[in-house]
Protein backbone atom coordinates (compact mmCIF):
# COMPACT_ATOMS: atom_id res chain seq x y z
CA UNK A 1 0.00 0.00 0.00
CA UNK A 2 1.52 3.42 -0.70
CA UNK A 3 1.44 5.30 2.59
CA UNK A 4 0.98 8.89 2.04
CA UNK A 5 -1.24 10.39 4.72
CA UNK A 6 -2.85 13.63 4.21
CA UNK A 7 -4.36 13.95 7.87
CA UNK A 8 -2.81 11.85 11.43
CA UNK A 9 -4.24 11.59 14.67
CA UNK A 10 -2.64 10.59 18.02
CA UNK A 11 -4.59 10.08 20.84
CA UNK A 12 -3.51 9.02 24.12
CA UNK A 13 -0.48 11.65 22.78
CA UNK A 14 0.73 12.30 26.62
CA UNK A 15 1.83 8.78 27.49
CA UNK A 16 5.46 8.15 26.97
CA UNK A 17 3.84 6.01 23.35
CA UNK A 18 1.89 8.56 22.77
CA UNK A 19 4.69 11.18 22.60
CA UNK A 20 7.04 9.42 21.00
CA UNK A 21 4.77 8.09 18.00
CA UNK A 22 3.77 12.38 17.21
CA UNK A 23 6.92 13.38 17.21
CA UNK A 24 7.74 10.15 14.83
CA UNK A 25 5.35 10.82 12.67
CA UNK A 26 5.39 14.69 12.85
CA UNK A 27 9.12 14.70 11.20
CA UNK A 28 8.49 11.74 9.42
CA UNK A 29 4.79 13.33 7.21
CA UNK A 30 5.59 16.77 8.22
CA UNK A 31 2.78 17.67 4.74
CA UNK A 32 0.34 15.82 6.99
CA UNK A 33 -2.02 17.31 9.53
CA UNK A 34 -1.39 16.45 12.63
CA UNK A 35 -3.92 16.35 15.59
CA UNK A 36 -1.95 15.35 19.03
CA UNK A 37 -2.13 16.34 22.40
CA UNK A 38 1.46 15.94 22.99
CA UNK A 39 3.01 18.28 24.99
CA UNK A 40 -0.13 18.67 27.62
CA UNK A 41 0.37 17.34 31.30
CA UNK A 42 -3.14 16.35 30.95
CA UNK A 43 -5.32 14.07 28.90
CA UNK A 44 -8.95 14.73 30.07
CA UNK A 45 -10.72 12.03 28.51
CA UNK A 46 -11.52 13.00 32.04
CA UNK A 47 -7.86 13.56 33.32
CA UNK A 48 -4.21 11.83 32.75
CA UNK A 49 -4.03 11.58 36.21
CA UNK A 50 -7.05 9.06 36.59
CA UNK A 51 -5.63 7.07 33.35
CA UNK A 52 -2.18 7.00 35.55
CA UNK A 53 -3.77 5.89 38.60
CA UNK A 54 -5.94 2.86 36.26
CA UNK A 55 -2.23 1.87 34.67
CA UNK A 56 -1.37 1.51 38.42
CA UNK A 57 -4.24 0.01 39.56
CA UNK A 58 -3.46 -2.75 36.83
CA UNK A 59 0.03 -3.26 38.02
CA UNK A 60 -1.16 -4.05 41.28
CA UNK A 61 -4.14 -6.34 40.33
CA UNK A 62 -2.15 -9.40 39.73
CA UNK A 63 -4.77 -12.33 41.50
CA UNK A 64 -8.48 -12.63 42.14
CA UNK A 65 -8.06 -11.35 46.08
CA UNK A 66 -7.03 -7.98 44.23
CA UNK A 67 -10.41 -7.67 42.27
CA UNK A 68 -12.73 -4.71 42.92
CA UNK A 69 -15.11 -2.99 41.31
CA UNK A 70 -13.42 0.12 41.21
CA UNK A 71 -10.47 -1.49 39.46
CA UNK A 72 -12.89 -3.02 37.01
CA UNK A 73 -14.69 0.12 36.42
CA UNK A 74 -11.54 2.36 35.82
CA UNK A 75 -9.38 0.00 33.82
CA UNK A 76 -12.24 -0.19 31.94
CA UNK A 77 -13.11 3.36 31.00
CA UNK A 78 -9.46 3.89 29.81
CA UNK A 79 -8.82 0.26 27.74
CA UNK A 80 -12.13 0.07 26.49
CA UNK A 81 -15.01 2.43 26.56
CA UNK A 82 -13.06 5.88 25.50
CA UNK A 83 -11.90 3.69 22.95
CA UNK A 84 -15.27 2.78 21.81
CA UNK A 85 -16.19 6.40 22.11
CA UNK A 86 -13.27 7.49 19.94
CA UNK A 87 -13.88 4.94 17.46
CA UNK A 88 -17.58 5.94 17.29
CA UNK A 89 -16.57 9.63 16.15
CA UNK A 90 -13.23 8.70 14.52
CA UNK A 91 -14.93 6.36 11.82
CA UNK A 92 -17.48 8.20 9.81
CA UNK A 93 -14.68 10.91 8.73
CA UNK A 94 -12.34 7.97 7.32
CA UNK A 95 -11.80 7.93 3.71
CA UNK A 96 -13.53 6.21 1.56
CA UNK A 97 -11.62 7.13 -2.15
CA UNK A 98 -7.96 5.62 -0.53
CA UNK A 99 -7.08 3.35 2.40
CA UNK A 100 -7.53 5.30 5.72
CA UNK A 101 -6.06 3.49 8.79
CA UNK A 102 -7.81 3.26 12.83
CA UNK A 103 -5.18 1.53 14.86
CA UNK A 104 -5.76 1.15 18.54
CA UNK A 105 -3.05 0.08 21.33
CA UNK A 106 -3.82 -3.61 22.24
CA UNK A 107 -1.86 -5.83 23.94
CA UNK A 108 -0.50 -9.35 23.33
CA UNK A 109 -2.22 -10.30 26.97
CA UNK A 110 -5.57 -9.50 24.82
CA UNK A 111 -5.33 -12.92 23.57
CA UNK A 112 -7.56 -15.71 25.54
CA UNK A 113 -5.63 -18.95 23.55
CA UNK A 114 -2.34 -16.63 24.30
CA UNK A 115 -2.69 -16.09 27.89
CA UNK A 116 -0.45 -18.16 29.72
CA UNK A 117 0.53 -16.18 32.61
CA UNK A 118 -3.02 -15.16 34.46
CA UNK A 119 -3.33 -12.58 36.77
CA UNK A 120 -4.16 -8.82 35.99
CA UNK A 121 -7.99 -9.79 35.19
CA UNK A 122 -9.14 -6.60 34.99
CA UNK A 123 -6.42 -5.51 32.47
CA UNK A 124 -6.78 -8.34 30.40
CA UNK A 125 -10.11 -8.42 30.40
CA UNK A 126 -10.20 -4.44 29.05
CA UNK A 127 -8.29 -5.37 26.37
CA UNK A 128 -9.94 -8.60 25.13
CA UNK A 129 -12.98 -6.53 25.27
CA UNK A 130 -10.76 -3.97 22.95
CA UNK A 131 -10.36 -6.53 20.70
CA UNK A 132 -13.62 -7.19 19.80
CA UNK A 133 -14.60 -3.82 19.51
CA UNK A 134 -11.39 -3.74 16.90
CA UNK A 135 -13.18 -6.64 15.44
CA UNK A 136 -16.96 -6.06 15.39
CA UNK A 137 -16.04 -2.23 13.92
CA UNK A 138 -14.23 -3.86 11.05
CA UNK A 139 -16.59 -6.16 10.04
CA UNK A 140 -19.79 -2.98 10.44
CA UNK A 141 -16.81 -0.32 8.25
CA UNK A 142 -16.15 -3.06 5.92
CA UNK A 143 -19.13 -3.26 4.90
CA UNK A 144 -19.56 0.17 3.69
CA UNK A 145 -16.05 1.70 3.37
CA UNK A 146 -13.72 -0.91 1.79
CA UNK A 147 -10.45 1.09 1.90
CA UNK A 148 -11.02 0.97 5.98
CA UNK A 149 -8.18 -0.85 7.88
CA UNK A 150 -9.28 -1.18 11.39
CA UNK A 151 -6.78 -3.20 13.47
CA UNK A 152 -4.77 -3.44 17.10
CA UNK A 153 -1.26 -3.02 17.44
CA UNK A 154 0.69 -4.77 20.33
CA UNK A 155 3.63 -2.18 20.80
CA UNK A 156 6.01 -5.02 22.69
CA UNK A 157 7.42 -4.74 26.18
CA UNK A 158 8.23 -0.71 26.16
CA UNK A 159 10.18 0.82 29.28
CA UNK A 160 6.96 2.84 30.88
CA UNK A 161 5.33 2.61 34.24
CA UNK A 162 3.18 0.23 33.60
CA UNK A 163 5.63 -2.68 32.87
CA UNK A 164 7.98 -1.90 35.73
CA UNK A 165 6.56 -4.58 37.54
CA UNK A 166 7.43 -7.51 35.46
CA UNK A 167 10.32 -6.11 34.08
CA UNK A 168 12.83 -8.40 35.25
CA UNK A 169 11.09 -11.24 33.29
CA UNK A 170 11.38 -9.62 29.96
CA UNK A 171 14.03 -11.45 27.63
CA UNK A 172 17.24 -9.87 26.71
CA UNK A 173 16.58 -7.08 23.51
CA UNK A 174 12.79 -7.44 24.22
CA UNK A 175 12.43 -4.37 26.77
CA UNK A 176 11.98 -1.55 24.26
CA UNK A 177 12.05 2.17 24.79
CA UNK A 178 9.21 4.25 23.55
CA UNK A 179 11.03 5.74 20.25
CA UNK A 180 12.11 2.34 19.08
CA UNK A 181 8.89 0.71 19.45
CA UNK A 182 6.35 3.45 18.20
CA UNK A 183 9.22 3.20 15.23
CA UNK A 184 8.61 -0.57 14.79
CA UNK A 185 4.48 0.29 14.91
CA UNK A 186 4.55 2.64 12.12
CA UNK A 187 6.41 0.28 9.66
CA UNK A 188 3.18 -1.99 10.43
CA UNK A 189 0.69 0.82 9.73
CA UNK A 190 2.91 1.25 6.82
CA UNK A 191 2.87 -1.93 5.09
CA UNK A 192 -0.89 -2.53 5.39
CA UNK A 193 -3.63 -3.39 3.29
CA UNK A 194 -7.39 -3.34 3.36
CA UNK A 195 -7.31 -7.05 3.42
CA UNK A 196 -5.61 -7.03 6.47
CA UNK A 197 -7.99 -5.54 8.50
CA UNK A 198 -9.86 -6.78 12.13
CA UNK A 199 -6.89 -8.61 13.65
CA UNK A 200 -4.34 -7.37 16.01
CA UNK A 201 -0.80 -7.27 14.95
CA UNK A 202 2.46 -6.94 16.89
CA UNK A 203 4.91 -4.59 16.67
CA UNK A 204 7.09 -6.98 14.05
CA UNK A 205 3.84 -7.51 11.82
CA UNK A 206 3.20 -10.80 12.99
CA UNK A 207 -0.50 -11.51 14.33
CA UNK A 208 -1.01 -11.49 17.63
CA UNK A 209 -2.84 -14.95 18.82
CA UNK A 210 -6.80 -14.35 19.25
Amino acid sequence: MSFDPKNIGVLGGSSVIGSASTRLVSRKYSNANLFSRNGEHSIDYRCEDSIAEAAGLAAKEKSLQDLSAEKFHNIFEVNTIISGLIVKRFLPKMNKEQPSILAALSARVASILGNHLGGWYAYHASKVALNMIIRNTAIEVGRLNKQSIIIGLHSGTVDRYLSKPFQENVADGKLFTPKYSSKKMLEVLENFSPKQTERSFAWDGKKVLQ
